[in-house]
């Protein structure tokens, strides 16, 4: 039989209990400091931004921030100024202006790629197969050299079309007021990104819009036309997420962001309906029902930043030949396709 164990002495036992629930509060102390005040997501009006409201909707950070918000921007300019400035911890962008930040010495680490293909070109006109049908018409176009100007004008450059010569280009802020000036007749044809292309394709079908708005069409397929002129696949990485400032030191939390956007837009594309509900009630100018129908036809996925780098430095080499600013002067250098992976 073994001896009985030894009994602590009474102080002694409460001096161990109160060693252990010290290293408790020690460890559990430690994890709350660690966690953030506010984290903050941010971006636009587009299928980009879908998982990242998803993520707060659903609680998906919340052992992370003790607030998780996301605020949209409208256009490429609040963007910048957010990024500069350091207005948002996670920003949905383009590729093109989140190499020009990068290159121009911004905080920013770019984690994906993930929206591949939403750029339409929408017109009255049935009969439009390809951006050269375009030739001598006016149309409306979002966001001044930016997405999806510039892949707008690559393209047409590479179908022989003079773009101040052979086109009328009407900019407007956004795809949004683009899609309006196509509802109200005030233009025929307009360059827009879904969700505002369902938005647009909606509203034309509805009361009292249908009684004065044009029978509208979804005629040209950037990322066709993409793979069709450069003999490459039909996607475009057009918009991914970044992580800013001081949360790029933090390796731990930028793997779970970008593994949480990841089951986020998993989540949207098998819950559309789900998604643009939520998507809707975070941005007042989307239907739910648009938003819905967007999903239905985008390319959506999300690819690791070094994963995507082939198809970047691609558009990146053509976007540096046709003018260096859009880039900040240069192609980004290895350091902008490290993403979450490596700093494990």
């Amino acid at each position: 039989m073994r001896a009985p164990r030894p009994q602590l002495p009474g102080w002694s036992r409460i001096l161990l209990h109160a060693c252990v629930v010290l290293a408790f509060l020690i460890v559990t102390g430690t994890a709350d400091a660690q966690k953030l005040p506010k984290l903050t997501l941010a971006g636009p009006s587009a299928a980009v931004s879908n998982p990242l409201i998803h993520m707060v909707d659903s609680g998906a950070l919340a052992d992370v921030a003790e607030v998780v918000e996301f605020v949209p921007w409208r256009d490429p300019d609040q963007l910048r100024v957010m990024a500069l400035d350091g207005r948002a911890d996670v920003l949905a962008m383009p590729t093109n202006v989140a190499a020009n930040l990068y290159n121009r010495g911004a905080k920013l680490r770019m984690l994906n790629v993930s929206t591949w293909g939403v750029l339409w070109l929408v017109s009255r006109d049935p009969t439009l197969k390809s951006l050269a049908d375009l030739r001598g018409k006016e149309l409306a176009m979002p966001f001044r050299g930016d997405m999806p100007d510039i892949v707008f004008q690559l393209l047409a450059e590479q179908q022989g079309l003079e773009v101040r010569k052979d086109l009328t280009l009407r900019y407007v802020a956004s795809p949004i007021d683009a899609m309006q000036l196509l509802v109200m007749r005030r233009v025929d044809h307009a360059l827009l990104a879904e969700p505002a292309v369902s938005m647009a394709l909606r509203k034309t079908g509805s009361f009292p819009l249908s009684m004065v708005a044009p029978e509208l069409h979804r005629s040209v397929d950037l990322q066709q036309e993409w793979g069709r002129v450069f003999k490459r696949a039909a996607r475009i990485p057009q918009a991914g997420i970044a992580v800013m400032g001081a949360l790029r030191e933090r390796p731990d939390l930028v793997a779970r962001i970008e593994a949480e956007y990841v089951r986020s837009l998993a989540w949207c594309r098998s819950n559309a309906a789900s998604c643009g509900r939520a998507v809707a009630a975070r941005i007042d100018m989307l239907s739910p029902e648009a938003v819905t129908d967007s999903i239905a036809v985008s390319q959506l996925e999300a690819v690791s930043i070094g994963d995507a780098r082939a198809e970047l430095e691609f558009m990146f080499d053509h976007l540096l030949r046709k003018n260096p600013a859009l880039l900040g002067g240069k192609l980004p250098d290895d350091g902008f396709y490290t993403g979450a992976a490596v700093m494990q």
